[in-house]
């Protein structure tokens, strides 16, 4: 079934510097790690629609799709994502279709 105009946000993460994703320290990697493994918890609890990077040739950044209903709470979602450390998140309210199953 389709949902419509269910509230999100579009969130952006554009790394602390240019070329981050090509040239991570052992510890960047592992807090990537870490990262991912956040945003799977996300995704697999029903609290992202979307989640991933974005391989702009202008440069590499991340972007998800979370289900929230301002910005406080998907801020409130976020805070313990790993590579907000690492990054620097910037949120865009929307409004999305989806698929419900």
């Amino acid at each position: 079934m389709i949902k419509r105009f269910k509230p999100c946000f579009a969130v952006k993460s554009t790394s602390n510097r240019p070329g981050f994703s090509n040239d991570m320290t052992d510890e960047e990697k592992t807090i990537m790690s870490k990262h991912s493994e956040f945003w799977d918890k996300l995704l697999s609890d029903g609290n992202a629609l979307v989640t991933g990077p974005v391989l702009d040739p202008n440069g590499t950044y991340g972007f998800a799709v979370i289900f929230a209903d301002n910005e406080n709470a998907a801020r409130e979602l976020l805070k313990d994502d790993p590579a907000q450390q690492l990054s620097v998140y910037s949120y865009f309210p929307m409004l999305a279709n989806y698929v419900e199953k």
